[in-house]
This record gives structure tokens, sequence and C-alpha cells, in this order.
């Protein structure tokens, strides 16, 4: 029996199948030993195969391949990995200046991610009704400069339903991954999209300025209009896995376009003569926060481990 993964509580996976019955399934002990360094072996969108023993209990037996993925270190000290989703159409990264920061590096180490696995991004900005002033023009700064690089950019108030019916268009009839951290309002948007989902929505710590979690589970919740919204808990940190130092430019798009006058075919547009990457920093046309991401994510390779708080 096929179908998709559309809830994952941990233990269980729940299951749509082609006829439109959810089936609640476990894994098969088999999918833990083979060569799975993740610490979910099905994710939320997978298409699987499913069997149902004598006694009535359904386990996942195969995974179809997935067309895409993304993936991130799993929030510990280990070197598996952690599977987001699968089998996107799209990524919307919910963005906050503030009430909670949502930094460069996050930001970008989602993109670079998101490149790597073929998931198109779109960003958007949340809480639009509480940036005036430097808060504001920093979150028109960012909006420019993601555009500029090729990530479509949106602004909404999901608290005033402000900019709701431009993305309930752009969701229409895909899967998407809603994500970001904690407290950037992904519950209030998913309650405005699909009101029947009845999402817990939380406050932001005062003291740490962050979001505390609603979200414990992740879930394919179906749209009124047609497609899906992937909810999954919020994420503290975007620790990058399965990159080769070599590639990591690669999903950098201005700084892969660069890197085409470098002098050396190997330049890894940190010290190198005669880089057209450092050169165009010095010039301003490449961002020095995109370039301080990429040093990051190297440096991540450099001494193969996790620094959380990105």
């Amino acid at each position: 029996m096929k179908g998709l993964v559309i809830k994952n509580t941990g233990s269980w996976y729940t299951v749509r199948t082609a006829d439109g019955r959810t089936v609640e399934c476990k894994i098969k002990g088999n999918f833990r030993l083979r060569d799975i360094r993740s610490t979910n072996p099905v994710a939320i969108g997978d298409r699987v195969s499913i069997e149902i023993n004598r006694e009535g209990t359904a386990f996942i037996a195969e995974i179809a391949n997935r067309k895409n993925y993304i993936i991130r270190k799993a929030s510990n000290l280990s070197r598996q990995s952690h599977i987001i989703a699968a089998n996107l159409d799209q990524a919307m990264l919910i963005v906050t200046v503030n009430y909670p920061v949502t930094t460069t590096i996050f930001i970008d180490r989602f993109l670079a991610t998101a490149e790597a696995y073929n998931v198109p991004v779109k960003m958007v900005f949340n809480k639009t009704d509480r940036f005036l002033g430097a808060e504001k023009e920093e979150m028109e700064r960012l909006a420019g400069l993601y555009t500029g690089i090729g990530y479509p950019c949106s602004m909404l108030s999901a608290k005033r339903g402000e900019g709701m019916d431009g993305l309930r268009e752009e969701l229409k009839d895909k899967v998407t991954l809603l994500s970001g951290h904690s407290g950037v309002g992904k519950s209030t948007i998913i309650n405005q999209l699909a009101p029947g989902a009845h999402l817990k929505t939380g406050h932001i710590s005062e003291y740490h300025n962050k979001g505390m979690h609603t979200t414990a589970f992740s879930e394919m919740i179906p749209l009124p209009g047609g497609g899906y919204l992937i909810d999954t808990p919020g994420i503290k940190g975007f620790g990058t896995i399965e990159m080769e130092e070599a590639e990591i430019s690669h999903y950098f798009p201005e700084i892969f376009a660069c890197a085409a006058g470098c002098k050396f075919g190997n330049c890894t547009h940190r010290h190198e003569p005669g880089c057209a990457v450092l050169k165009a920093l010095d010039e301003q046309s490449i961002s020095l926060s995109r370039y301080k991401s990429y040093l990051s994510i190297l440096k991540d390779k450099d001494e193969k481990k996790y620094r959380e708080e990105y």
C-alpha cells in the first residue's frame, strides 16, 4: 500500500493513503540497520510503502526516492543529520528583524542548504506592524539584499492579516515548508491560512527576546485552496551537513557567479591572490554579511563540529 507521510510524533508516523485513509505506522526495524545517518529515517513529505502485520500494526517498509529535501545537523554533538521535510515545491523562511531577531547567518545557512538540495526558497518578513524607524529600515535593507540575490521577499503582519492574500496565492496547490525560529509567527500564519488547524501560539520571552516552542511535532496541513503547508518545530540553530568545502561557494549564487573571475580554479576566497570574490567584497558588490556566513560554514568544516547558536 502506497501513501504520503503527513505527521511525525517521534515514535509514530501518520500516512495518508491513495484512497484518502490515514494509517498510524511504525517503521520497520531494518531501517535502523541500514546506512542511514539521520535521526529520522522517515521524514514528513516522504512517499512510502506500508505493510500491515497479522496483529494489525502498520509498518513503513520502503521510502520512494526523494526529489529534494531540507536537512540540517542534528541538534546535538553527533555527526547525524535531521531531515526537516522532503519532496517540497518550495520553502518559505519566516524572518523577523526583532521579537525575536533572525540573524543573517541563520538565514544564509538555511538558504545555502536549500540551494544544495534544489529547494526554491521565498522569504517572508513578518510582524511589520511592530517595526518602525531603524528596525523598519533594517527589514527593508534585508529584503532588498535578498531580492537582489534572487530570493523573492514579501512582508506581512500575520497578527493583523495584512499581506495574507498574496501569500495564499503563492501557496496554492504547492507543498510548502514553513520554517524559521520559534516566535517568528509561523503558527499565527498557519491559523490565518488554515483556520481548522487551531495551532497554539506563544509569546516572546522579554528577557531573552526568543520565542518558545509551540509546535511539538512535524505535520502536513492541507490548505483550503489546495496544497499543503508543512509545520515543524521552530529551529534554534542551523548546522550545515553533507557539504564539501569546495562546493560551499556554489550555494551562494552571487559568490559562485563572481568566482568565475578568480585567478585560481580552486580558490577558497579567503586569502588567495587574484580572488575576484575578495575584490567584489572590497568594492561592496558582495554583501559582507553573506561573506561572513560563507566563512562560518567553511569554519564548520574545519572544526568538524556544530556550534548551535545560529
